[in-house]
């Protein structure tokens, strides 16, 4: 063999070599299409069992809200409540970064509609709020209000966006007054004793309705009964319940 060929052979040799490799590296690193749909299902799972742990926990809420006379009485008139099972560490003077709720909306029957979940961003109170955070509830007491949450952006309840916010520790002292949303808290002292409160930050979560209505779902229709959960039947009923006029 003379040297010409040889480094020939050689060099195709080699070549063929440095391209198994490249091509056994690129597939290594590409997920296989099984791998890809089973990490999807195992988020999805997550997200469904957050959904439910959240509907479950609004149930408590409710009842302690159930168990305040005056706050039965703005139950029976609300159009809608938003629930927050918990509320993470309010910062003095400014917004925390929030938490994840559950909306419902009361029907012309009395009965409520299934949940949608909101994320929260955060809540803006007066310089005497800081404590540890807890359950709170954001009763919706006109359309105007609950509207709010029908839109398709990320949005805030405050007085920017022409809306009434009430702490109702405040306004426990006084009349029920007439504020488009009032805000209850389950944690004594977490709003201070401010009038007024600001919710910023509120967004739909697409995933989390998705999970847990097993297909993609928009807000509108959860409100309109197109989609049920069975799960979320004590939610509603303690709803019912607490919003129910003594006979």
């Amino acid at each position: 063999m003379d040297i010409k060929r040889f480094f020939v052979l050689r060099f195709a040799l080699l070549a063929a070599v440095f391209l198994g490799m490249m091509s056994g590296g690129a597939s290594a690193q590409t997920p296989a299409p099984a791998a890809t749909a089973d990490v999807a299902a195992k988020t999805t799972s997550r997200q469904e069992a957050a959904a439910t742990k959240r509907v479950s926990e609004a149930v408590a809420v409710v009842t302690r809200m159930e168990a305040v006379p005056r706050m039965k009485q703005l139950l029976q008139q609300a159009k809608g409540i938003f629930i927050i099972p918990t509320y993470v560490r309010a910062a003095l003077g400014v917004g925390a970064t929030g938490g994840a709720g559950v909306l419902l909306v009361k029907k012309p029957d009395g009965s409520w509609s299934e949940p949608a979940f909101y994320n929260l961003g955060g809540i803006s109170v007066g310089a005497q709020a800081g404590a540890e955070g807890g359950p709170v509830a954001l009763v919706l007491n006109n359309d105007v209000a609950v509207n709010k949450f029908m839109q398709k952006t990320e949005f805030s309840l405050n007085a920017n966006a022409g809306l009434t916010i009430i702490n109702w520790a405040k306004m426990a002292q006084g009349t029920l007054g007439d504020g488009d949303v009032v805000v209850w808290t389950g944690t004594e002292g977490l709003f201070g004793n401010v009038a007024a409160v600001g919710i910023n930050g509120i967004r739909y979560s697409q995933s989390a309705n998705n999970a847990y209505y097993k297909q993609t779902v928009a807000v509108q229709d959860v409100m309109a009964g197109k989609y049920t959960n069975a799960q979320s039947e004590p939610l509603r009923q303690s709803l019912a319940k607490a919003a129910a006029k003594s006979s």
